[in-house]
């Protein structure tokens, strides 16, 4: 009988599973753990972030608990060790089948400093696709990856070589689910166009820098993946930890306990243009009743697009519930308004010119005209997470 017998509740909404993308039927939980603190070397020391294995193990152990189901990672990501903390936790618990892992090639992941020897595992060629492939099956204990990204457009490798060489792996049951990162939208849409012209795999989902304070991929990206009905997998939407309060940034100054200093910032504490966003921020948090200003900038993101799913990094499992509250923001049209000119975005020519396409432009388009609306994206409601009887 236990096909009839219905599913135990989520612990959370993490657990409230979505579809990936109009082309990838596979369900993941709303939000993605990035890996890229998970793991243990000398990262730590340019203020990247490191775990020990133990912290590691019970960071996954929460994100499971709570439902979550969606990890990413890449074979460089601390010299390595992301992939293999994550293979050996998912074999230890006996769960690699009910995870969907993402991982990327095209950065080195060939941690001695020989010139040569590492040209054989960078770019977007069809031998740095292989070697990484074999690498990362290998560190993550299994026998197939769930998604695999090209990490970033390396101008050498041609569109061609590199859709041809993806999809023979993905023939091969080697990978299910094929992503990009860090490129141009222009070659992604030529890249999934040569695809389906071909008979070959697009892309399925997107990964790309994207927050209240970073909003550049509302020029060309975010339009190509609503169109393309791909996924979008936004990193650094907590800003690198700069979205705090007022209050809470004191009580640092005064603990000495500070903030996050990666090498490209200039100060762990926040400039002027960082402040206002903040405040715009919790004035909306307190609008919706929410507890922290993040969840409000994790929803605020989950609201542009039909299918979008963050990478939230973090090395405390407090950090990952503290942020599940995200989940139940729903966020006006009026409030998304008022968080978009905190940091307003020049769209650039012909953007502000032609407009977004959810209005008809004025001083173009003459005649009266009704406006198709667009898909939005997933709400937040009140439907209990357990499976139903029939």
């Amino acid at each position: 009988m236990a096909l009839f017998t219905p599913s135990e509740q989520p612990a959370s909404k993490l657990g409230h599973l979505r579809q990936l993308s109009k082309r990838a039927g596979v369900h993941v939980s709303p939000f993605q753990l990035g890996g890229m603190s998970i793991g243990e070397s000398p990262w730590a020391s340019v203020g990247m972030g490191s775990m020990t294995k133990e912290s590691s193990f019970k960071l996954l152990d929460a994100f499971w608990e709570q439902g979550g189901n969606f990890l990413d990672t890449a074979g460089n990501y601390q010299d390595n060790t992301s992939e293999q903390f994550i293979g050996e936790w998912a074999e230890a618990r006996g769960i690699r089948d009910h995870l969907v892992i993402a991982t990327k090639y095209s950065s080195n992941r060939f941690c001695e400093p020989h010139s040569v020897k590492r040209a054989a595992y960078t770019g977007n060629s069809s031998k740095a696709l292989k070697t990484t492939i074999e690498a990362s099956l290998k560190d993550l204990r299994t026998h197939y990856i769930d998604i695999l990204y090209l990490h970033w457009w390396d101008w050498d490798t041609s569109i061609y070589e590199v859709m041809d060489a993806l999809h023979g792996y993905v023939q091969r049951g080697v990978v299910l689910y094929l992503g990009i990162s860090d490129t141009p939208a222009w070659i992604v849409a030529r890249a999934n166009e040569y695809a389906r012209q071909t008979g070959k795999t697009p892309f399925s989902i997107y990964q790309t820098a994207y927050s209240i304070m970073e909003r550049s991929a509302e020029r060309e990206i975010i339009p190509l993946i609503r169109d393309e009905g791909m996924a979008l997998a936004p990193f650094g939407v907590l800003c690198g930890g700069k979205l705090r309060s007022d209050e809470e940034e004191e009580k640092r100054k005064k603990s000495g306990e500070k903030g996050r200093h990666m090498p490209w910032m200039t100060s762990w504490e926040r400039t002027p243009e960082e402040k206002k966003v903040c405040d715009a921020l919790d004035k909306v948090r307190a609008e919706v009743g929410a507890k922290s200003l993040t969840s409000v900038a994790i929803a605020y993101v989950l609201h542009k697009a039909p299918f979008v799913f963050p990478v939230i990094g973090g090395r405390k499992p407090e950090q990952i519930i503290a942020n599940i509250e995200a989940l139940d923001i729903s966020l006006t049209d009026e409030q998304i308004a008022f968080l978009d000119t905190a940091k307003p975005l020049d769209p650039g020519f012909p953007n502000f010119m032609i407009g977004d396409g959810t209005s008809y432009p004025a001083g173009l388009i003459w005649s009266t005209l009704t406006k198709t609306p667009r898909a939005g994206p997933i709400r937040p409601n009140k439907v209990p997470a357990a499976s139903k009887t029939f």
